[in-house]
This record gives structure tokens, sequence and C-alpha cells, in this order.
């Protein structure tokens, strides 16, 4: 069975509950076989998923142009394309109307495609939320006047930084909203935001529901900026999950992919066995594909301890940020 798909916003996108998050295309943790990352591309189109998110900031345009190579072969009619401006290298910003212009024209030449559907000001925190507000999506809103963007968005890490700028714009400027690491086991910080960026029309898009590699059973890498306590909570998540046969990043996005106020949510992939897991992940989650019934109870007997084991970390976060190898 296909993926379920959720209107995402006033946008009139049917998005799948599960995006493909191609920043790890760009190398960013760890270095990829780009046939196998073409293929990955391929893989997930032919198993339902439909959005595909980059950036020319992951692996300094690599994600962006080895997804390109695998969209081309898509029919574009299809498939659903965001891509970000605004950040491009180690520490370097700029939400300036000239370089997101350009930026928006480059990202089309590496993507290999006519027009963007989404795209979004990366990590709003680093700049002038002001200059968001009065330069960059004014900007934008003429690249979509001129047919190259279809719909604008904000992302960032604090939730506070993405209403400062809904609360200063008119209706309709902003299209959709890309909140990460606020929709997961560890941190539900953005369900009391979602009927705010309802009433704000803005679609909801969630990232990394397994918290940056903290919800995995190898953990996180080293850069993780999460304070000990979390990590330390995580980890005997993973352990108690471990014991059991489980495995926790399953268990994260099923969680994930679940609240159907969030129109989809994305997973970094970069190979077809990690995006045929997913799929198979999220199908089982929705009630769409059979799960054998003892594996059904051992994973909600592992849910349940591992809900135990990180609710007095719960909403523990962290400061906003992201590591520069990224």
């Amino acid at each position: 069975m296909a993926l379920p798909r959720r209107l995402l916003g006033n946008t009139g996108l049917e998005v799948s509950v599960l995006g493909f998050g191609a920043s790890p295309l760009g190398g960013v943790f760890q270095e990829i076989n780009e046939a196998e990352g073409i293929a990955s591309v391929h893989e997930a189109f032919k198993l339902g998923i439909n959005f595909f998110d980059t950036s020319p900031f992951y692996g300094s345009t690599k994600s962006e142009a080895v997804l390109g190579k695998g969209l081309k072969d898509l029919p574009r009619d299809k498939i659903i394309v965001s891509t970000k401006v605004g950040r491009y290298g180690q520490e370097y910003f700029d939400f300036s109307a000239e370089r997101v212009a350009f930026s928006v024209r480059e990202s089309l030449a590496r993507l290999q495609i006519p027009y963007i559907d989404i795209i979004q000001c990366h990590d709003i925190e680093f700049g002038s939320l002001d200059q968001i507000i009065s330069e960059t999506l004014p900007a934008l809103q003429q690249l979509k006047a001129q047919g190259l963007v279809r719909f604008v968005g904000i992302t960032g890490l604090p939730l506070s930084a993405l209403q400062y700028v809904l609360d200063r714009v008119p209706p309709g400027t902003v299209d959709v909203i890309l909140s990460y690491c606020h929709y997961s086991l560890n941190d539900t910080a953005l369900q009391d935001a979602i009927p705010y960026f309802q009433e704000k029309q803005a679609g909801i898009i969630s990232a990394s529901p397994l918290s940056m590699g903290l919800l995995t059973q190898q953990g996180p890498p080293e850069w993780h900026p999460a304070p000990a306590e979390l990590k330390e909570a995580a980890a005997a998540a993973a352990a108690c999950c471990r014991d059991q046969g489980v495995d926790l990043a399953k268990l994260a996005l099923q969680f994930a992919v679940k609240n159907p106020s969030i129109s989809t949510t994305l997973v970094g992939m970069c190979s077809s066995d990690v995006v045929r897991t997913n799929v198979s992940a999220v199908l089982q989650a929705l009630g769409a594909e059979a799960v054998d019934s003892s594996s059904a109870r051992q994973e909600k007997k592992a849910l349940e301890e591992v809900e135990r084991i990180l609710a007095p970390v719960k909403d523990l976060t962290w400061a906003s940020g992201r590591p520069e190898s990224q």
C-alpha cells in the first residue's frame, strides 16, 4: 500500500507523511556512494514518497547536486521539491535579497528542475529576524511572482523565532514552517504550537524525529548539543530497546508520524535499504501494513518503558545551532 498523504496547510499540496530528508546525500554524516544515493531517491519515489527536502548548506551544495541527479529521472509533476536560502557554509549566513535571489537560481541548476515547490529561509534564528521580514521574504515573493518558486517557508530550532516572523508579516506571506527536534519521544514542544501555526495558515513540516541521532541504537554524534542528562536518558532508552530486540529509531519514527496535524515528517536517507525500512515502519504505524502480533506487543512494551525513561527529561532542550560540519 502507498504511503498516505496529507494536505500541507493552504498550499493545496498533498505530501507523503514521510518525507525524504536529503542532507545525508551531501555526506554530512559520512561519505556516501553517489550511485546508491541516487538509487535511494528512485526507491523513495517508487514506495510513495513524493516530498524531497534539501539545502545548499548540506555538504556545501553536494546534497542538492546528488538529489538533482536522482530527481531528473522522475516526473516533475509527481514530486514536491523543497530547498532553502540563507545558510551556505561554516558560519556563513546571508539573507539579503540579492543573495537569496541568486541562491534560488543556483539551486534550480543543481536540482535540474524548472521551479522549486517550496523555498525556505534556513535557520532564521542565525540571521536578523527583522531582515527576514522586511527584505528576505519580499524577495522570495518576487521570485514566486516570477514562477521560480511556488511557496515560501521559514525554518529554525526555536519556535519563538518562527512565531516572531509570523506575527509580523501579512497572512499568506509564509506558506509553511519547518520545525526540527520538537516532535519526538523526548520533546513534543511543537504540539502546543500547532494551533498557533494553523491559525496563521502555515503548513507544518517536522524534521529530525530521531532528535539528530539522539534516539538511535548507536547514539548521537560527538558534536550533539544535548545536555548530558538528556544524552544519558537516551542511552538508557536505547539499551532498554536493545535488550528487548526492538529498534529505538523505529519507535521514534512511528511516534512522530501519527500526529495528523503534522503534514509530513522528514527523515534523512541516502540508501535504498534505509528507505525501505523507514517506509515499512511508517506503514505499520499507520495500520497500512501488517505486523506480527508478538512483535507488536514487544514494541508496545518497549515504547512504554522508553517513555518512562525519557519522562524526567521530556522537553529538556538545548541551545540553537547545528555543527559546522553539516
